[in-house]
């Protein structure tokens, strides 16, 4: 998809300064009062609290938002990990002039403390020293509810992917409920989902000119409570939109009911709501009414009891997600309602490129000295080259915060940002990590039609098969590609990112760059599953593609002298997977040589279409009907543990649970010692369930398994809970690490 929309947005960029500008830029975002008397500043005009340690670098939000900020004119703090048993540590910078600017980090708190089995990670990738437990969960809850506590007054805006994945009632994966809009939970004025930098510039203006945070909810990508609805916008039903069935009992016709409340009865704050014009099917709204309609989703009582009110809200939020046709929602929480705005209008070449050459330092603060920060090792010799994805596939967050119009930086911005790496990055020796995004091969690929786009609301332009609409041109990131690699002083561009291989197949050219000159070896991609079921639910090609895609990487890979493998990653438990489907999956590893390194059961994020799935057992993907299309969703940890002990077939340790399940199957004839068989019917000592089947003396080497190379360092997949400002994340959700057999 193309960004036509964003030519009538006002330029990122284009604001008159705020007046202290000539106390900046600093050279590094302060962090405590020692560091803003240096820079003689007397207080901030904008702190943000982050749950990651900071790191001035453009694949962290944080440091993306403050330079932002300031190349506007604000005096901006940082407040990065703080105790949040303390609100001492809140008042580190003082209060600042405008406003607290919250959010988890890169990674949803949750996700980066607890694994898909709700384990607890002993890590955390974002902190000094990979040190766990220095951010609560739920982080943009607690640092608001502190802030609240140490400054009353001062206005709370909320953001990143933990609060953007949060903005409406969600189904909680962590508690198995849903729970309410996160803006009330954290008590904060307002929410800014996605990418935010248009609503933030506004915002921050306009605060600065004195407007009352409460009054400003006239930006996209933004959201906020209210009492009712405006006078003036027709309020749409979103149940006459999709109908998910009866949903309350029959109204009595001989019913005497007061259209209007009495006076008496209406609390002494709310004002008189005025008279709303309600639309009963979308027909009747002309398409010049569109930006004052609003559609009324089921409040959060009736999605909390109803999962398949759930669903249906789930389906209506997806489908109000192109920034070109998307309508306002509400949802009523109590005596309130939560109003989210249209989504955000994608950024410019231009502002991508202005945004991504502010003057980031590309180091930690120097007040975490020679601390090792995972995340930014691997990242801090990667370069983001585009934002968004097109992709749909239901378990991704991206789309959700990002959307999925591609906004790509220009040829030249990329280059100059390489040869910064080369020339002022200490350590570089001569490779770039990755060139790439939430998908390493979307680079300017847009809808051939900016009307067509803006007309859109399918989920996918890829799925069930390419948009004939869709411009597959690979030419111009093959064209970066080359004069990457051809830069003085630059030995290596690896592409670290995920491929998108169906698109990719649609480009030989494009494969042969990549496999003759972007691959150290390995390259990773993710087929996710094998049968139709899952992959119907997640909205990905079937095999075709990614054996078109092999054939290519190999014969290339083979015309270049290479001995290069493909990575393919599996997600274990999706919604629409069968047993069988696992059983399928892992005698296709086993025929292919494949064992998989590490793997990971299908995790339920917030707001994701597969997470409805998850809940409710409906598809999203359909028109939701009580009666409609049933998903099987794999629950409970018995189930969860097998369709991971399937990817890990060749793990003695999984071998009891495998022949429990397939003897359950009916497939008893895959237990046995030969090529045929999954798993065999012996048991190494030492292994499995005590005193199952156990050969004395019979060691695990024995039973022949033999090691064999791994993708070892963690990479990150498109479909991470992560702020996807970085093109190689690390670890949201690990997916399946495989490779051949040595």
């Amino acid at each position: 998809m193309s960004q036509p929309a964003a030519k009538a947005a006002k330029q990122i960029f284009g604001y008159r300064p705020y007046w202290a500008h000539r106390l900046t830029p600093a050279p590094v975002l302060p962090m405590t009062r020692a560091e803003m008397d240096a820079l003689g500043w007397d207080a901030c005009d904008i702190i943000l609290v982050t749950g990651d340690a900071y790191v001035d670098h453009p694949s962290f939000g944080m440091a993306i938002v403050g330079r932002f900020l300031e190349a506007q004119g604000f005096r901006v703090g940082i407040i990065a990990q703080p105790d949040w048993t303390d609100t001492r540590a809140f008042e580190a910078l003082g209060a600042p002039g405008l406003f607290f600017g919250v959010t988890a980090g890169n990674m949803d708190s949750m996700v980066n403390r607890y694994t898909s089995d709700r384990k607890i990670r002993r890590d955390d990738a974002y902190t000094p020293g990979g040190v766990g437990g220095k951010r609560p969960d739920r982080s943009v809850i607690v640092y608001s509810q502190r802030l609240r506590e140490a400054y009353r007054g001062v206005p709370i805006v909320i953001g990143g992917i933990e609060a953007s994945l949060r903005r409406i009632a969600h189904f909680d994966y962590w508690s198995e409920k849903v729970r309410r809009s996160v803006l009330l939970d954290a008590k904060a004025d307002v929410l800014l989902y996605g990418n935010a930098e248009r609503a933030l510039a506004e915002l921050a203006h306009r605060l600065a000119r004195g407007e009352p945070i409460g009054e400003i909810t006239d930006l996209r990508g933004t959201v906020f409570t209210r009492r009712s609805t405006p006078a003036g916008w027709i309020e749409i039903d979103s149940t006459h939109l999709d109908s998910p069935g009866r949903l309350n009992p029959a109204e009595d016709p001989y019913a005497m009911v007061p259209t209007t409340a009495p006076a008496a009865e209406r609390t002494r704050d709310e004002p008189d709501i005025p008279d709303v014009q309600v639309v009963r099917f979308v027909r009747n709204v002309k398409t010049a009414d569109r930006e004052r309609s609003v559609i009324r989703l089921p409040d959060y009582a009736a999605v909390r009891e109803d999962p398949v009110l759930y669903a249906h809200a789930s389906r209506i939020l997806h489908l109000e997600s192109n920034p070109g046709n998307a309508r306002a929602l509400v949802q009523r929480h109590g005596d309130r309602d939560v109003w989210l705005n249209p989504p955000p209008l994608p950024l410019t070449t231009k502002e991508m490129d202005r945004l991504y050459e502010l003057p980031y330092t590309r180091r930690p603060h120097p007040s975490y000295g020679d601390a090792k920060i995972p995340a930014y090792e691997m990242i801090r010799f990667s370069v983001a080259i585009q934002r968004g994805c097109f992709g749909g596939c239901t378990f991704c967050s991206i789309t959700e915060h990002e959307g999925r119009i591609i906004q790509s930086r220009s040829e030249d911005s990329v280059l100059r940002e390489i040869e910064t790496i080369r020339d002022e990055v200490p350590g570089f020796t001569g490779v770039i990590s990755d060139l790439g995004g939430p998908t390493a091969n979307m680079y300017r690929l847009a809808c051939r039609d900016p009307a067509i786009e803006a007309a859109c609301r399918k989920p996918s332009c890829v799925y069930p098969g390419i948009c004939p609409n869709l411009n597959t041109d690979h030419g111009p990131l093959i064209h970066l590609y080359k004069k990457a690699r051809a830069l003085p002083g630059i030995k290596k561009v690896l592409i670290a990112s995920g491929v998108r291989y169906d698109l990719a197949v649609e480009s030989p050219e494009y494969v042969k760059e990549l496999a003759q000159h972007h691959t150290g070896g390995y390259l990773k991609i993710a087929p996710e599953a094998l049968s139709e079921g899952p992959l119907s639910k997640m909205m990905k090609p079937g095999m075709d593609s990614y054996y078109r895609f092999k054939e290519l990487f190999d014969r290339f890979s083979a015309e270049a002298g290479k001995e290069q493998y493909l990575i393919p990653y599996f997600i274990a438990a999706h919604p629409g997977t069968t047993d069988a489907d696992m059983l399928e999956l892992a005698l296709w590893l086993k025929a292919n040589d494949f064992r998989a390194d590490q793997v990971q059961a299908f995790l339920p994020s917030p707001m994701a279409t597969a997470t409805a799935m998850y809940h409710s057992g409906k598809n999203p993907l359909k028109k939701i009907r009580r009666d409609g299309e049933a998903v099987v969703v794999p629950k409970g940890l018995r189930q969860r543990r097998l369709h991971k002990a399937f990817l890990r077939y060749h793990d003695p340790e999984n071998w009891p649970l495998l022949r429990d399940a397939l003897k359950r199957m009916g497939r008893a004839d895959r237990i046995g010692n030969g090529k045929k068989h999954l798993v065999p019917s012996f048991q190494p000592a030492g292994t499995g369930r005590s005193g199952e089947g156990r050969r004395r003396g019979q060691s695990r080497s024995a039973a022949g398994q033999k090691s064999f190379r791994t993708q070892h360092a963690r990479s990150e997949s498109t479909d991470a809970v992560t702020d996807p400002a970085s093109p190689a994340k690390p670890r949201s959700r690990k997916r399946t690490k495989s490779g051949p057999r040595r």
